[in-house]
């Protein structure tokens, strides 16, 4: 992973936390009121990001659009590339 330090402080964060992965699994949490902090790859399908922006104005969650989908793969410990996770309660 090629970032630089703010952005690693906040997925360390992330890799530290209880979360939701996946887009069923995010906006299900965003939904119920149990994310706390949204993270969208910056390198995901407009439209999918789109959405997940939609969503996390609705609900005011924040939104963190500053990781690859490898980067929140990675950290979310899954062999696959992530589009989007939440930090839960």
């Amino acid at each position: 992973m090629d970032i630089g330090v703010s952005e690693l402080s906040k997925l360390t964060e992330l890799s530290a936390a209880k979360k939701a992965v996946g887009l069923n699994q995010t906006k299900k949490a965003v939904n119920g009121g149990k994310a706390k902090k949204v993270y969208a790859a910056k390198d995901a399908d407009g439209l999918f990001l789109l959405q997940i922006k939609r969503l996390c104005e609705s609900k005011s969650v924040p939104l963190d659009e500053s990781a690859t989908m490898s980067e929140l793969g990675s950290v979310c410990g899954i062999e696959v590339d992530c589009a989007v996770c939440a930090i839960i309660e």
